[in-house]
């Protein structure tokens, strides 16, 4: 048995990340089946931060709170950039 007065160390191995690309393509998903305007949704939450412009359906809100707005907007002009050939 340990010493109770020593620091115990705990790791936990992190599992595979989920990338930009799929949280916006889930999201878009959830927000199209939904009956929702996908961009006009995702505008308002991008602008606003309020996760109430995305919907709960198929984990979609809580999925797209785990990435930065920042982070989002970045790969959504990464993918323009590319689709328009500017690169």
């Amino acid at each position: 048995m340990s010493k109770l007065s020593n620091t115990q160390f705990f790791q936990v191995e992190n599992g595979p990340q989920i990338q930009a690309k799929d949280i916006l393509e889930i999201v878009y998903e959830a927000l199209r089946e939904k009956g929702y305007n996908p961009v006009s949704q995702m505008v308002g939450y991008i602008m606003s931060g309020d996760p109430t412009y995305i919907t709960s359906h198929n984990g979609a809100r809580s999925l797209i709170m785990k990435m930065e707005r920042d982070e989002l907007v970045e790969e959504m002009l990464k993918a323009y950039i590319k689709h328009h050939s500017w690169e």
